[in-house]
């Protein structure tokens, strides 16, 4: 009485007899990708290539790839590479900004400093 219940077997002679009737095993789940890991690699990218505001999208970069690295860390995702790229270059993009800035205001302080009151009036 079990014989009628069970599934007919494969005719094929090279195929490995199995209790259980499965096509093929189920593909591997990937977790998904931590949107805020990429959006940290655009921002760290656009930081280093956008002059004036890079200062402000590095900052934004790296607030967003550390949050990211920790989600990665916590919920298992996919993204660390593109986080850890995004943290690389918004910081880079900060520090020449940084510099940049402090280039400028240095060169204003001695220019203001010299005395002469036609400094300016060359360029």
């Amino acid at each position: 009485m079990s014989d009628l219940y069970k599934e007919p077997r494969s005719s094929d002679p090279f195929q490995e007899p199995n209790d259980y009737n499965a096509p093929f095993n189920p593909p591997p789940v990937v977790p998904p990708t931590n949107s805020k890991a990429v959006a940290s690699m655009v921002l760290g990218i656009l930081s280093v290539v956008i002059p004036y505001i890079g200062l402000i999208i590095g900052i934004v970069g790296i607030i967003l790839s550390s949050l990211s690295l920790k989600e990665i860390n916590r919920h298992g995702e996919q993204g660390r590479g593109m986080a850890i790229a995004g943290l690389v270059c918004s910081i880079i993009g900060t520090l020449i900004y940084t510099l940049i800035i402090i280039f400028i205001v240095i060169v204003f302080i001695v220019a203001a400093s010299s005395g002469d009151p036609d400094i300016f009036s060359d360029i």
